[in-house]
């Protein structure tokens, strides 16, 4: 089972990359958004699910734990594949895709290639009020030596907003709101923010969404 790859990209482009690590070419299914944060030539480091099937073993590539461990939710679901879930990773960040799920937006599911409306209906239905999943644990120790600034863009798209929600989230079940309330009050909240606010405010704001 293989976990992580570091290694140079051979191949970016077509849904898959080819990471040459110490001579050996793995090729990696990838979604747009991965893809267009490597370059040929480039160190680069994905972390990867792996599918074993009968005839054949495929791995997945991501550019942060979070967007790998939403493709494994996504797929949770009944009807969606790797494809649909690399899919939807293309159109909605992790904190996008915990906001969707937690409106039960299915507009915005709707819109990933290959997502038909009752599909969408189903994984926001489904998706709603749950946490968002764990990772393996290790995101922030692992970071491409040649790609700082990818790094810290991805970050800045997926771990810091899923964070921030997550502690306004944990604040708000301590106060004894349910935990579904809290997460649907928090991401209508966090929509009212052009950047990522103090959690204080984000709690605040969330508050008045559930008074309203």
């Amino acid at each position: 089972m293989i976990g992580m790859l570091t290694g140079t990209c051979l191949l970016s482009g077509s849904g898959q990359a080819i990471i040459d690590v110490n001579g050996v070419g793995y090729i990696l299914q990838c979604g747009s958004r991965t893809l267009g944060s490597m370059a040929v030539g480039e160190t680069v480091c994905l972390h990867v699910e792996t599918h074993v099937r009968e005839q054949a073993i495929t791995l997945f590539g991501f550019s942060t734990e979070e967007e790998r461990a939403w493709f494994t939710r996504l797929q949770s679901v009944q009807g969606v594949g790797p494809k649909a879930a690399l899919a939807i990773l293309d159109i909605l960040s992790p904190g996008e895709i915990l906001s969707a799920a937690s409106l039960e937006d299915k507009a915005s599911f709707s819109r990933a290639n290959g997502v038909g409306p009752k599909l969408a209906s189903r994984i926001a239905t489904e998706l709603s009020g749950k946490p968002p999943p764990l990772g393996r644990g290790y995101t922030s120790a692992f970071t491409s030596p040649n790609s700082e600034a990818s790094s810290e863009a991805a970050r800045a798209e997926g771990l810091s907003d899923m964070q921030l929600r997550n502690d306004a989230v944990s604040a708000l079940v301590n106060l004894g709101i349910g935990q579904s309330d809290a997460l649907r009050a928090v991401s209508a909240a966090y929509k009212t923010f052009n950047d990522d606010p103090p959690v204080d405010d984000l709690i605040r704001v969330a508050l008045k969404e559930m008074s309203s």
